[in-house]
């Protein structure tokens, strides 16, 4: 058997395990009321397990062969409107394992098979114990087809159910209204990331006549591909491009989304939010960092973004009082640090950063419930406090304005709310009146419609929206 065939079988593997763990709890909420504990451990483990075994065998083979390139095609699913030429919008399904995908797709094994078997012990008894579990191997499945996508459209699945899968596990205390309100808050900022994504994903298209990665930015081996299309729409995708990254890592204006994330289970946060979900918008702009080197204006604007986000995170995060949020906004200033190297061209630099930090923050959220109470039984045995705060009387008055402006984490829900959802709602709303008097007045008076069901003058127009 050859080293092709046997990298082949083994990607296959890596994309199969966790289809197959999503595939069981499906099975097993038709079948039976609700999985034990012990049969969800274990199928996750042997999918993870699996996973990990297969990206593992690929590395070695990587390295064996100096094939830096191995690619995993399953044929074209979808087909769609093909023209006079046999051009059609189709989906097709190909995996690509390269210096990228390959260090990042183990790192997601490593870390969701360490964080569930945390989770198995954390979620003991808890009422949604399977709904975990089975929320958690959706988000396997989603990082690991987005890490390993050879189309936008193949990304872009893996980005939707890594989306889905956040939002549900945030929402994941129902019982609460917290929790719901951010699941619901979390989901409708990934919506704005998903619009630019899939306009971006139609524009790619419309430019190169597919969704191939390759087309976009050149053949050869990341990073050293080649983009061949103009600086121009470069600079056009690539700024929709990093409105999807922003929206997905939490890059400013975005940036409210990540505390409140914090309110679903630790395990969750740690691995979503500390670790994987949180880099995916990095991820992206990764993979397309060569179409990111033919436009200027694009790089000077993926490291304005992350400069501004870091500063924000940094200063926001001194003013926490609760160490979830503490570590959400020290998450937030190394991911707009990771930004600004991507910026600067710094790929690799990047890529160690992103598996050195999520290792890094997945241990300090996982050992968050329990830090306080560490700390007050070394204060209690110690007899005094530890780090006992100083007083100060002598600030300054740029120290009273950022405390001021980290407090009230400087207002973005706010100002977002006020310049973006209310009015996107009210244009909403009144597209929505209007759809309902047209088709109003095409059903006719005769089917109990009004004959006045269209606004009669542009002002009656205006005023719906």
């Amino acid at each position: 058997m050859s080293w092709d065939t046997v990298l082949a079988t083994a990607g296959l593997v890596v994309v199969i395990a966790p289809s197959l763990l999503v595939l069981a709890f499906c099975a097993t909420a038709l079948f039976t009321r609700q999985p034990s504990e012990r049969l969800s451990a274990r199928l996750t483990q042997a999918a993870v397990l699996a996973g990990l075994l297969a990206s593992s065998l690929v590395l070695f083979g990587m390295l064996t062969t100096g094939n830096r390139n191995v690619i995993v095609e399953l044929g074209e699913w979808v087909s769609l409107h093909p023209d006079e030429t046999g051009e059609a919008y189709h989906f097709h399904l190909k995996f690509v394992f390269d210096r990228l995908s390959v260090p990042f797709v183990l790192l997601t094994f490593i870390l969701v098979g360490t964080v569930g078997a945390f989770a198995n012990n954390y979620l003991h008894r808890e009422k949604g114990y399977g709904r975990f579990f089975a929320l958690y191997s959706l988000f396997l499945l989603g990082m690991v087809t987005a890490i390993l996508a050879g189309t936008v459209e193949t990304l872009f699945l893996g980005w939707e159910l890594v989306g889905l899968s956040s939002a549900l596990l945030v929402a994941f205390f129902h019982d609460r209204t917290a929790p719901v309100q951010n699941g619901q808050r979390v989901w409708t900022v990934y919506r704005v990331a998903d619009a630019a994504f899939l306009i971006a994903a139609i524009a790619m298209h419309q430019l190169v006549g597919g969704g191939d990665f390759a087309a976009l930015t050149g053949e050869g081996a990341w990073p050293y591909a080649q983009a061949s299309i103009a600086p121009g729409p470069a600079l056009a995708i690539g700024l929709l491009l990093l409105i999807a990254a922003a929206g997905k890592s939490a890059l400013f204006p975005f940036c409210e989304w990540l505390p409140r994330a914090m309110e679903g289970p630790t395990p969750s946060s740690a691995v979503f939010y500390g670790a994987l979900s949180v880099h995916l918008g990095a991820y992206l702009l990764l993979r397309v960092s060569p179409l990111i080197q033919q436009s200027v204006p694009l790089a000077a604007s993926i490291i304005a973004l992350g400069a501004i986000t870091a500063v924000y995170g940094a200063v926001v995060t001194r003013a926490q009082t609760d160490i979830k949020s503490a570590l959400a906004f020290a998450s937030l200033t190394q991911v707009g640090l990771i930004t600004i190297e991507i910026g600067l061209g710094w790929q690799y630099l990047a890529l160690i950063h992103i598996l050195g930090h999520a290792s890094f923050r997945t241990l300090q959220l996982l050992r968050a419930p329990s830090v306080l109470q560490d700390h007050q039984s070394l204060e209690n045995a110690l007899g005094g406090r530890l780090n006992a705060p100083k007083h100060r009387s002598d600030r300054s008055r740029l120290s009273r304005v950022l405390y001021r402006f980290a407090h009230r984490r400087g207002q973005l829900d706010g100002t977002m709310d006020r310049y973006l959802v209310t009015p996107l709602l009210s244009l909403f709303s009144g597209c929505q009146q209007l759809e309902s008097r047209w088709l109003g007045w095409l059903a006719g008076p005769e089917n109990g419609a009004p004959l006045d069901a269209l606004p009669k003058t542009t002002a009656e127009a205006s005023d719906l929206l």
